[in-house]
């Protein structure tokens, strides 16, 4: 990235910390974002077992000392060097000297001044940084588009408009003919209907709302050029390579689970065919170039689940959260799939990966069933040391799991088109597994205060347990096409162990180490929930943590790992937060990361949702090896009420998505608690910024 010189002034010590209460987010954002999950029970009932507590019967000092590998427990397999270790790092590191007091100069990536926790209603950056709202909700993308009314809007006019609540993006290069530099693919997540419409009547939402909101939701394929001067993107509307894909856009059911009955309705008698995508969250760019995009809390559209009387039908849709009784935007009267009394399997055709090809505007996106269905949050590949395809996937859900896929073939090399039809076909066959972690401290060291165990440090190590391959299961009692569909089943009886909401995953770019943002469980510990264990040790836990996963010699495609905690975030001042290792009178305040990316320095950025500081949500970084290891270093923030999404980080410029500005509780078109991005007069937007350095390179 473009980066100003480091200031010697420069302390995140010296930035005030607002006050320390769970603001992380208004009942307006859980009622349309996630259907008011966290208002209920999480739908994990299981009682799999937490293995920091069986007795070692290997000193972890000595085996490390030796050099000999740790026995750990039965479900843990054969575990190599912690990611510390590997990288050079101690696994128990002396806590770092801070950049003001003798440790040097600040590495590539972190020579900015800090911005403070605030709650202005704006993109806040550092100085000497400049940005630009590149696209917001409403502008034209598709020729005809009108320009954006929010008191005219129509159905019509928003199919051919940038969507709603934009997540995930993805940047891809074109080739020198195209209008365009390049190729910007955003996710759309979901709507919020009160501060979108004026005079909107939740209780009675009329058919144009609710038409429009199919149409602001799922994916926008957007050609862009770029300012070679600055950092601006300028998109293309009408762009021969632009699309909009809806909640009405057909997709195709691919891989092992498609045409099974659990997947065929009324309308779609083959089970093979789907209308639209809903909740579109985090993603990932494959190898041959397609856009992966997760489709995560579906849940919510659907309606009745009360209706359905088939006791194991009922037992699928509670562990997936589905509402018993109507949905909370009331699709269902404008539609009967979404009606579970009328049609149960439609709720089974969502929350799957799908696939777009952004090059071919006439594509059908497929929805993959080889790659499980759960809340999808990820869909972040590496390739194996043999050349397969490997995906990594969050489910974001309280106490739920990580999920990796490994594809049977490999990847080709090449832009025939034979080849390029080849690779579209890898994540129809693989096996899909779920994750078991194992502490490497005692259970009583593992008390929920965060304090660290008498080693010095959360990790240990962990099994991939595989859950099916193809038309083979590997859980007894389900088919493989159970799995598929059910996969949460699959991975309760498997005994995976449960996370506090694993959200983005990504892998290094050049070590392959993965990095899993874990953004919060305030369940953890409660009566009759999970309580604390290693890789998860703080009960309450309301600020979330990143986790650093080895695999066994750094490949894709093994089976066990082994792992740390890098952060553990929160207020610094807090004794239960951990920074690896680092000084915390020098760290930014960091809550609930959620979307994560790398520059090409290889330090981490992160994305916050819901921080629950006080402050808005931001995008931070942090160096994952040397001496500023741990040092948390905040860039920029959102406007009020809003989510820091999809992080672009490249040399010229930083992307970040705003979503859902002014989602504030009270908040409707008439009475908006944001004015971000138009001003005064105007509803809230949200929008894609481009961010850069306005005064050369470092």
């Amino acid at each position: 990235m473009l980066e100003q010189p480091d200031s010697r002034t420069d302390r995140s010590a010296d930035l005030p910390l607002l006050p320390s209460h769970n603001t992380a987010r208004s009942a307006l954002t859980c009622r349309y974002r996630c259907g008011d999950a966290c208002s209920h029970d999480a739908p994990n009932r299981s009682l799999n077992t937490y293995f920091g507590d069986i007795v070692h019967q290997v000193s972890r000092r000595g085996a490390l000392k030796s050099g000999a590998v740790l026995a750990l427990a039965a479900a843990a397999a054969t575990a190599v060097a912690t990611p510390a270790a590997a990288s050079g790092t101690a696994t128990a590191p002396a806590t770092h000297r801070g950049p003001d007091r003798g440790a040097g100069r600040l590495p590539r990536g972190l020579r900015f001044e800090a911005v403070p926790p605030n709650t202005a209603d704006a993109v806040t950056v550092p100085t000497g940084y400049a940005q630009q709202v590149v696209i917001r909700w409403g502008d034209p993308i598709l020729r005809g588009a009108p320009r954006f009314d929010a008191r005219r809007q129509s159905a019509s006019a928003q199919s051919r408009q940038f969507g709603y609540n934009c997540d995930y993006m993805a940047l891809l290069d074109l080739p020198a003919h195209c209008h365009g530099d390049q190729l910007l693919v955003v996710n759309h997540e979901y709507t919020n209907e009160e501060i979108m419409f004026f005079g909107y009547d939740p209780a009675n939402p009329t058919r144009e709302q609710v038409e429009i909101a199919w149409a602001a939701h799922g994916l926008t394929v957007l050609s862009v050029r770029t300012d070679r001067r600055s950092g601006r993107l300028w998109p293309i509307s009408g762009d021969a390579l632009n699309r909009r894909i809806t909640a009405t856009t057909p997709f195709e059911l691919t891989g092992p689970a498609a045409g099974s009955d659990l997947l065929k309705t009324s309308a779609d008698p083959a089970g093979r065919t789907v209308l639209g995508t809903l909740n579109n969250c985090g993603g990932g760019v494959t190898p041959w170039g397609t856009v992966l995009s997760g489709e995560e809390n579906f849940n919510q559209y659907f309606a009745n689940a009360a209706s359905v009387t088939d006791p194991t039908a009922k037992q699928r849709l509670a562990r997936y959260g589905l509402p018993t009784g109507a949905s909370q935007r009331k699709w269902e009267r404008f539609d009967d799939r979404f009606d579970l009394g009328k049609e149960p399997n439609e709720a089974n055709r969502h929350g799957w990966i799908v696939e777009i090809d952004p090059y071919d505007p006439d594509s059908v996106p497929r929805k993959r069933t080889a790659l499980g269905r759960f809340k999808h949050e990820a869909a972040e590949p590496r390739l194996t040391s043999d050349g397969r395809v490997a995906l990594y996937m969050g489910d974001d859900e309280r106490f739920d799991y990580l999920y990796k896929f490994v594809s049977t073939e490999r990847v080709k090399k090449g832009t025939s088109r034979s080849t390029r039809e080849h690779n579209m076909r890898l994540l129809d066959e693989g096996t899909l597994y779920v994750a078991k972690f194992s502490g490497d401290s005692p259970a009583v060291e593992i008390d929920g205060t965060g304090k660290l165990p008498e080693d010095g440090a959360f990790d240990g190590g962990g099994t991939w347990i595989a859950l099916a391959t193809g038309g083979r299961s590997f859980v007894p009692g389900m088919t493989a096409e159970e799995v598929y569909v059910f996969t949460r089943l699959a991975a309760d009886k498997a005994g995976a162990t449960k996370m506090d909401r694993p959200e983005d995953v990504e892998p290094h770019p050049r070590t392959g180490r993965l990095y899993v943002a874990l953004t919060n469980n305030s369940d953890r510990g409660k009566a009759g929930k999970a309580g604390p264990d290693e890789a998860n040790p703080r009960t309450g836990n309301k600020h979330g943590h990143i986790l650093e996963l080895d695999e066994r010699h750094s490949d894709a495609g093994a089976t066990s790992f082994r792992w740390q905690l890098m952060l553990v975030c929160g207020d610094p001042a807090d004794p239960s937060t951990y920074f690896a290792g680092y000084d915390k009178s020098d760290v930014s305040p960091i809550s609930c990361p959620d979307n994560i990316a790398f520059d090409e320095h290889g330090n981490l950025w992160l994305a916050t949702d819901g921080n629950a500081l006080g402050s808005n949500d931001g995008l931070f970084v942090v160096p994952i090896k040397g001496p500023h290891r741990g040092y948390v270093k905040q860039f920029l923030t959102v406007p009020k009420a809003a989510e820091t999404c999809g992080p672009i980080i490249t040399e010229d410029r930083i992307l970040v998505a705003a979503q859902h500005p002014g989602e504030a509780d009270g908040a409707t078109a008439e009475k908006p608690a944001s004015i971000w991005p138009d001003g005064p007069g105007s509803i809230p937007r949200p929008s894609v910024v481009a961010v850069w350095a306005d005064k050369g390179r470092s």
